[in-house]
């Protein structure tokens, strides 16, 4: 996968506001994920072995090594909570992103996020959960134009492109001080850095710092499936022999 395609003949320009949106839409756009994943350094090389991932929210995850090898399962799904159970904090209690209705633009885009349980499984840590949700660079709400230094971060240079032969909006995302990332030891965008959100998912599919220490650090991502249908045992150690509704079951008739 190759970087962005920007050198298209008639540049369209998008709208910051509308690229801000669409960072903050992925919670509503999408509820199972296939695809793979590269974390690169310096000079475009991979800094840890690519993986491939089915993941389904809001808890469930598998991944493998490219070559099939099982790395990480999640689920909920041998887990339950009954009359006994006793919430810690309030915040146990919030409703997935599903469950919620966020202030959506003419466009079908998140305005403004409400208070619910954001965060989807991960894998690794660091960069992951804000690759699959990348509200972290631009808030979960607008800020007024009479208060910038409120904002996480500037949006510069946004721009439509093409990344793994998907529509993407791209933008070069500079950190304030008001920036604060899901992972605090590892932000998206730990200096100026060039991201590229996926239009349809509203997935970070692709990540390169410009400057800093970290240039040249980032991520590309291909998705390979959008809202697939996941049998259980895709997530789960325990085989239940079901049956892939989508494949065609034979059924024998004998002669005579």
């Amino acid at each position: 996968m190759s970087a962005p395609w920007e050198s298209r003949p008639a540049r369209v320009t998008v709208p910051a506001n509308q690229f801000a949106a669409l960072c903050r839409s992925s919670p509503w756009r999408w509820d199972t994920l296939q695809f793979t994943l590269y974390w690169m350094e310096r000079d475009d090389q991979p800094a840890a072995l690519p993986v491939r991932a089915w993941l389904r929210r809001p808890t469930d995850l598998r991944v493998e090594t490219l070559q099939g090898k099982l790395l990480y399962t999640a689920t909920s799904l041998e887990k339950s909570r009954d009359d006994f159970y006793v919430a810690a904090t309030p915040k146990s209690w919030l409703l997935p992103p599903a469950l919620v209705t966020p202030v959506y633009t003419d466009e079908g885009l998140v305005w403004r996020r409400p208070e619910a349980a954001y965060g989807d499984p991960m894998f690794g840590g660091g960069r992951w959960q804000a690759v699959l949700d990348p509200v972290e660079c631009v808030g979960s709400a607008p800020i007024p134009n009479n208060l910038p230094e409120q904002r996480p971060s500037n949006l510069t240079d946004v721009m439509e492109g093409r990344f793994a032969n998907r529509k993407v909006w791209l933008a070069t995302v500079n950190p304030r001080t008001r920036y604060r990332p899901f992972t605090p030891e590892h932000p998206l965008a730990p200096g100026p850095t060039r991201i590229a959100v996926d239009t349809a998912t509203g997935v970070c599919v692709y990540s390169k710092v410009l400057d800093g220490p970290f240039a040249g650090q980032g991520h590309k991502l291909g998705i390979e499936a959008v809202d697939d249908y996941l049998l259980d045992d895709l997530f789960t150690d325990m085989d239940f022999n079901l049956t892939d509704v989508s494949d065609h079951v034979p059924w024998p008739i004998p002669l005579g």
